[in-house]
């Protein structure tokens, strides 16, 4: 099922998280801080923006945990996974021919101490923030507990995933964010742990996330006390 407005609103807001993230990187303005930062206020800001038209997803993860939970269908998903990653691709085009004269995306892609030396580990790191990413999602936004200020609370949510994951492996928790910049940065597409870490990981991650969101929310079926019980009648 393609819709148009979805496939709009999800490009135009990966292009921008890719393009503002990976180039925070490339600038190397401000560390991991400004990184974190650029990412973070991005999605706050296009939840917004488009939250009314796609969710505002961005990211295949959170579209692949929405799935599961049943916000949107499974044959919407492929509508959101082309637009995320062709937004994704489409930045890295951009942002690699704006700085290739200086040094392409070096620094703009989601690698870490952990990547190569401890993929295992990496893994996990991915799994962990992930799920940190999609809770927030599905509480705050899918379930309206944070009302308006959802965007703020997965904008936050993605700074801080950042700032803790960031020197580890990069903090992708989105294999868009990962394989549209790969294309000419690492993580390497030809390494077989890029797929474990950058693709299974987020999958594994959102997963779990929506897991722990249906038990949270699942509706108590104790039974009535005998006594409560309306009386027969005659």
């Amino acid at each position: 099922m393609f819709n148009s407005k979805v496939f709009v609103a999800e490009l135009i807001g990966t292009f921008a998280l890719v393009f503002i993230g990976a180039g925070a990187g490339v600038t190397g303005l401000g560390g991991v801080v400004g990184v974190a930062l650029a990412h973070g206020l991005v999605i706050a800001t296009f939840v917004y923006v488009y939250g009314h038209i796609s969710g505002a997803h961005f990211n295949p993860a959170v579209t692949f945990g929405l799935a599961l939970n049943g916000t949107v269908k499974w044959a919407e998903v492929v509508t959101y996974w082309l637009a995320q990653f062709a937004g994704a691709i489409l930045a890295a085009v951009a942002l690699n021919y704006i700085a290739g004269s200086v040094n392409g995306l070096s620094g703009g892609g989601t690698v870490g101490t952990l990547t190569e030396s401890q993929p295992a580990a990496a893994f996990l790191v991915e799994v962990i923030l992930t799920f940190f990413l999609v809770n927030a999602v599905l509480h705050a936004a899918v379930a309206g507990k944070a009302g308006s200020f959802a965007g703020l609370a997965i904008g936050l949510t993605l700074t801080f995933a950042i700032l803790a994951g960031g020197p580890m492996t990069g903090a992708s928790l989105n294999p868009a964010r990962t394989f549209g910049p790969a294309i000419f940065t690492d993580p390497s597409y030809s390494n077989p742990y890029t797929y474990l870490i950058y693709l299974a990981g987020p999958l594994l991650g959102s997963a779990l996330a929506v897991g722990v969101f249906k038990f949270l929310n699942r509706e108590s079926m104790a039974a009535t006390p005998a006594s409560k019980k309306a009386p027969k009648k005659k």
